[in-house]
């Protein structure tokens, strides 16, 4: 145990001993429901923009061949395979020859991302990478007027998203009718427009709704 313990806090393995700790906290989490697997997927919807393109953390996973699931799921592979095989290479070389675990570091490092890449592959029909959301994706929908009238400069609706949430948005009259959307009234949503960051609508009746 003594052995185990000097080789998981020497170098190169304590490099990566304290990120598997973390790794191990946040996936206990995750068995417990405290956290859910997408926690650092944030980064990349918060780079995203309305054409729904990933950036940050999720941009540079993917350019690393790392990409398809979930970056938390991705990160943790790559940090628990780093840690294995610098421990393993820090024990193969032994103290006695410490100038070489230098090139065990970057042996593991590499080792580890091939390791990932090919563990990802199958892990992305278990674990899929979230697609960022889009103002685009309420295009088509049903929203619910929230204001006493909407014209072409003013008005607000409540809408529902696929997943059952409900968004307040900017709704927009392009002819100025103000009259067929009251307070209440059901609107349809058919465009977008990003320069004013606006929805257009308009008058929907769901009576005439086929589907219903």
């Amino acid at each position: 145990m003594g052995e185990f313990l000097d080789a998981a806090l020497g170098f190169p393995a304590v490099l990566f001993s304290f990120a598997l700790m973390v790794v191990t906290g946040y996936w206990a989490l995750v068995l417990f429901g405290a956290l859910g697997t997408d926690a650092l997927d944030v980064d990349a919807e918060a780079g995203a923009g309305d054409g729904g393109e990933g950036g940050g953390l999720g941009d540079l996973m993917a350019w690393a061949g790392l990409g398809g699931v979930s970056v938390t799921v991705a990160l943790s592979l790559l940090v628990a395979l780093a840690w294995f095989l610098s421990l393993a290479g820090q024990v193969l070389v032994g103290v006695a020859h410490a100038w070489v675990t230098v090139p065990v570091l970057g042996a593991a490092v590499a080792g580890a991302w091939l390791g990932t890449r090919a563990l990802v592959r199958p892990l992305r029909w278990v674990f899929p990478a979230d697609v960022a959301p889009s103002r685009r994706d309420f295009v088509g929908r049903v929203c619910v007027v929230r204001t006493g009238r909407v014209t072409a400069g003013f008005g607000q609706a409540e809408v529902t998203a696929a997943d059952g949430s409900t968004a307040v948005v900017q709704i927009r009259v392009p002819d100025g009718d103000a009259a067929a959307l009251p307070f209440g009234a059901t609107a349809l949503i058919f465009d977008y427009d990003a320069g004013g960051e606006v929805f257009l609508v308009m008058p929907y009746d769901t009576a005439l709704d086929p589907g219903r």
